[in-house]
């Protein structure tokens, strides 16, 4: 755990046992919040750094998820259990799921197989009446005049919302900005199925914008040195993919997602030769190019109606 800003603690969530992949955050009050769970994997590390900061099984107001996927949300039902007394704040879009995350662990099961246990876990239910459905501008009482403001921002998932902490500055963006971990250098979209849109995702960069964030933090991973180029990085970043993906399924019919993957990795997501080979396959675990091809694909497929892209 470390000091990231003023009352704002990064916790390394340790992801399927990797360093520096997921973090989650405890933001100080009288009334604690600990934004982001990481995965049901994950949960013993975030319990033990909790309590090494002295944060007692009934002390923990408030746990907040940006969204529901599982890197993010997947130990949500775990730490409410090790914290009774917290309320279990998701978007309204999301909510459903973390009182019965069936259908999400079924979808998830599908696309990761045997490496879902391996390295996610599953979700254990929230019960309903501790479930907070978080509307866009909802304001969470830390105590002391510390508030953390939710910000909607789908685009990366229709369920996203970024967390403000009004007292530092610091917005914590889940994954509505994109992936950098560190030592692979450049920002890499996050544009996984089904959610994935163009627009919504720009317009959500806007508003991060707007907001003039002292602070601009990733789940994956920390802190980036510079919030406004960070967000012109991420906005450029999109809208290249894209019209890779575009090119492709416009110059070659048929090419598919297996095509618009291997026009992406050779132009953009191939990091240089000085990044270690550890680092290159945590992050192609974590948010790999198949994935984000799948999802561009997908976009452009409900827009060009009718028919799936093959």
């Amino acid at each position: 755990m470390e000091e990231i800003a003023p009352g704002v603690r990064q916790i390394d969530t340790l992801l399927g046992g990797m360093e520096r992949l997921t973090a989650g955050f405890l933001v100080d009050g009288t009334g604690p919040a600990l934004v982001e769970t990481g995965s049901q994997t994950s949960v013993e590390t975030v319990v033990d750094a909790l309590t090494a900061a002295g944060v007692g099984p009934h002390d923990l107001r408030w746990v907040v998820v940006t969204h529901v996927h599982l890197d993010h949300a997947g130990g949500v039902g775990d730490v409410a259990r090790a914290f009774p007394d917290a309320t279990v704040v998701v978007h309204e879009k999301g909510a459903r799921h973390l009182a019965d995350p069936s259908r999400l662990i079924d979808s998830a099961a599908r696309v990761y197989g045997p490496l879902l246990d391996d390295l996610y876990g599953r979700m254990r239910p929230v019960p309903a009446d501790r479930v907070l459905p978080a509307t866009d501008g909802l304001a969470l009482d830390l105590g002391g005049g510390r508030r953390l403001r939710l910000i909607e921002s789908p685009g990366h998932a229709k369920h996203h919302q970024a967390v403000l902490d009004e007292d530092s500055g610091t917005l914590l963006v889940g994954d509505a900005v994109g992936v950098q971990l560190p030592g692979t250098g450049a920002l890499r979209p996050a544009t996984p199925p089904p959610d994935f849109d163009l627009e919504q995702s720009v317009a959500s960069l806007h508003r991060f914008r707007d907001l003039h964030p002292a602070r601009l933090v990733l789940t994956h991973y920390g802190p980036v040195a510079d919030p406004e180029s960070t967000l012109l990085e991420a906005e450029e970043a999109l809208r290249r993919w894209v019209g890779t993906a575009r090119r492709v399924i416009r110059d070659a019919p048929g090419s598919g997602v297996e095509g618009v993957a291997a026009a992406l990795a050779e132009a953009y997501s191939t990091p240089s030769a000085d990044v270690p080979q550890d680092v290159c396959r945590r992050l192609e675990v974590l948010n790999g190019v198949r994935s984000n091809a799948a999802g561009i694909v997908r976009y452009l497929e409900r827009r060009a109606e009718p028919g799936p892209i093959r």
